[in-house]
């Protein structure tokens, strides 16, 4: 079964809903943190959503899990064909797991070693591939077309994007009223899924995308009002390596999303410092890429509450070292 299959719909605040009740036996329902030091210095009240202690380590178990719960039965039973740089690629073996299914991930020979071995560890088949010189995705589709096993793909889709939606939805009923919302974009699914739910919950907040400086495609793609496709990216996001926005979740970035901001990639690896030194989590260069952009107030001045997405958690040792090693 292809996912082109499935409902092809908009997504809705209802649907976020509904996918917070299939995902609740499987995803945490993660802390929000507050820091006076990094409001000092970022000169707002941030509120940090800490999809870091997700199970997994990052957001994407509420995508995976939603698709996954989604699946008929009779589909499920021929397994499940993802491909992801880590994050996903856990996800997908952790809901794969609890349902029962078989699940193939395509991963890129380069991926993070640490989000290798957990996706193994999780019971998944591991297909690696160049990233320099094959298509991942045509690669699952592939395997799916082979095996009869369901693509799961990692943004683009309604299933994936209202599983993602409910981290927002989480943040606004447990701190209420934000000025703004800060999201990291790879290929989108969490900033749609987000902005739905946080436009329909409080229509006047303000949503920002953040993005790497060497991963602006998404930025690119805003100003020129169409999708816009770049070179692999080089930046220490490497959640964030996504070449294109996808084609579902760029239309919602551009009727809810107010602007795209990029942060450098010394920023980048400041805040994971900030956040591992100062509120001592352990946050992975992607996940602190919207943490980065209201450190160094990349958002409009004038906005004073704003909450923040910290996508995830998973960093290699090597990575980390060196990050930790440039700020002394």
């Amino acid at each position: 079964m292809s996912w082109t299959s499935a409902p092809d719909t908009e997504v809705t605040l209802n649907d976020i809903r509904g996918a917070a009740a299939r995902i609740a036996p499987i995803a945490r329902r993660t802390p929000v943190m507050t820091s006076r030091s990094f409001d000092r210095e970022a000169g707002v009240q941030a509120f940090f959503k800490c999809e870091n202690l997700q199970r997994g380590g990052a957001f994407k178990i509420r995508g995976a899990a939603n698709f996954l719960f989604s699946i008929p039965k009779p589909d499920l039973a021929r397994g499940v064909v993802a491909f992801s740089s880590g994050n996903h690629a856990q996800a997908v073996a952790i809901a794969a797991k609890e349902v029962g299914a078989r699940a193939i991930v395509v991963m890129p020979a380069d991926a993070p070693k640490s989000k290798v071995a957990a996706t193994r560890a999780n019971g998944a088949e591991i297909v690696t591939y160049d990233r320099l010189r094959e298509d991942r995705e045509a690669i699952g589709a592939k395997i799916a077309a082979e095996t009869g096993a369901t693509l799961v793909p990692p943004y683009d889709h309604p299933w994936t994007m209202a599983g993602a939606g409910t981290t927002a939805a989480e943040l606004l009923a447990e701190v209420g009223d934000l000025g703004a919302l800060a999201v990291c974009i790879g290929g989108g699914g969490l900033i749609a899924g987000c902005a739905i739910a946080a436009k329909a919950l409080a229509p006047g907040i303000r949503i920002f995308g953040v993005e790497p400086e060497l991963a602006n495609d998404t930025w690119l793609s805003v100003r020129k009002g169409e999708r816009v496709g770049i070179e692999l990216p080089e930046t220490i996001a490497d959640g964030l390596r996504s070449p294109k926005p996808g084609t579902l979740t760029f239309p919602v970035i551009q009727r809810l999303v107010e602007d795209v901001v990029l942060v450098s990639e010394d920023e980048i690896k400041a805040a994971v410092r900030f956040l591992l030194s100062r509120m001592k989590i352990l946050v992975e260069p992607s996940g602190a890429v919207a943490a980065a952009a209201v450190l160094f107030r990349k958002l409009p001045l004038e906005i004073k509450r704003v909450g923040v997405i910290l996508s995830g958690g998973n960093v290699d040792q090597d990575v980390l070292a060196s990050i930790l090693s440039e700020g002394r």
